[in-house]
């Protein structure tokens, strides 16, 4: 498919980064997301691989640049390396990341790479093993550091690390993370916890202002870092004296959507215009079909539908019950 005008949003905002949720399935109990589990076995109608080859193609034509695979946990499909390899076929893709909670990453991050994976993001919400675990389910947390650290050593650098900024454990979480990027070359971003329809009071009781952590890195020297073509929303610091950087994303700041880039599609074929809208656009009878000028007309299309900006400020979340539906 030769390139198209790029995709164009009402406010000029050029959306260029597609989050391609690959599954809802996920092995986590995170207390903010999934505190009693995924109820069930993965569903039946995820995006097969040809779909997602159509899928890539068209948006590919339409200005997408980069693609960021999510989830659910992304890894928990064994077929993640030809997804890979998929998006990355396409000459006019610049980037494929991978966001992930890094199980089993030792194992399987070197069939990643060699599919051509550019990103890859790990969630690691604390960098001690009992907090971790109270957060997570899991204790896994030295593992994922041994297989972080390994990706390193390999020489793979295009790393991040995603922490949900929780109230309860903010101070301790703090310290490590500068601990952390200190001597190795990572952007570490806390993410401020977002209000979804499953996490009202747990939302209400953890919630804290990214805000107040920024001001005291300003003053601890850390400059801010410009953005990149195609990056997503958040802040970046830097400090000559760190290998690492630190980064923030604030849904809840002024000026987050301003410069919105994205669009997101579920493991069943919906496209979100944005990540708390209130109406899923369904694109699986193109996809099914192979229609790829059909989902072409339709994306310019229902592109005039983008909100300029999100209304979590006014509790609205849109279909959006937890943050597995689509990768965040």
């Amino acid at each position: 498919m030769t390139a198209q005008p790029p995709l164009t949003d009402p406010y000029q905002r050029r959306l260029s980064y597609l989050r391609l949720s690959v599954t809802d399935l996920c092995n986590y109990r995170c207390t903010y997301c999934l505190p009693d589990g995924y109820q069930g076995k993965a569903k039946p109608d995820e995006l097969t691989l040809p779909e997602i080859q159509t899928l890539v193609n068209v948006f590919a034509a339409a200005g997408t640049r980069k693609i960021r695979l999510t989830g659910g946990e992304p890894t928990l499909r064994r077929d993640l390396a030809d997804i890979i390899a998929a998006c990355k076929a396409n000459p006019l893709i610049e980037n494929v990341a991978l966001t992930t909670n890094a199980f089993r990453l030792a194992k399987l991050f070197p069939a990643y790479r060699a599919a051509g994976l550019d990103k890859i993001n790990i969630s690691i919400d604390s960098f001690d093993p009992d907090t971790f675990f109270q957060i997570t389910g899991k204790r896994e947390c030295a593992n994922i550091l041994r297989a972080l650290d390994g990706i390193l050593d390999a020489g793979f650098y295009g790393v991040k690390v995603n922490t949900l900024l929780l109230r309860r454990y903010a101070e301790r979480t703090l310290a490590d993370a500068l601990a952390f990027v200190r001597a190795r070359p990572v952007t570490l971003r806390f993410i401020e916890l977002m209000q979804t329809g499953d996490n009202g009071a747990f939302f209400n009781s953890q919630h804290l202002s990214a805000a107040e952590i920024e001001r005291g890195l300003q003053e601890q020297g850390w400059q801010l870092a410009p953005r990149l073509p195609h990056a997503g929303p958040a802040r970046e610091y830097f400090h000559r004296d760190f290998a690492g950087s630190i980064g923030f994303i604030a849904p809840y700041s002024e000026d987050f959507c301003k410069s919105c880039n994205r669009l997101r599609v579920t493991a069943q074929g919906k496209m979100h215009l944005c990540l708390f809208g209130g109406i899923a656009y369904d694109l699986r009878p193109f996809l099914r079909a192979g229609n790829a000028e059909g989902l072409r007309q339709y994306l310019h299309q229902t592109i005039a539908e983008k909100p300029e900006h999100h209304y979590l400020h006014d509790k609205k979340v849109g279909l959006i019950t937890n943050l597995s539906m689509t990768g965040g």
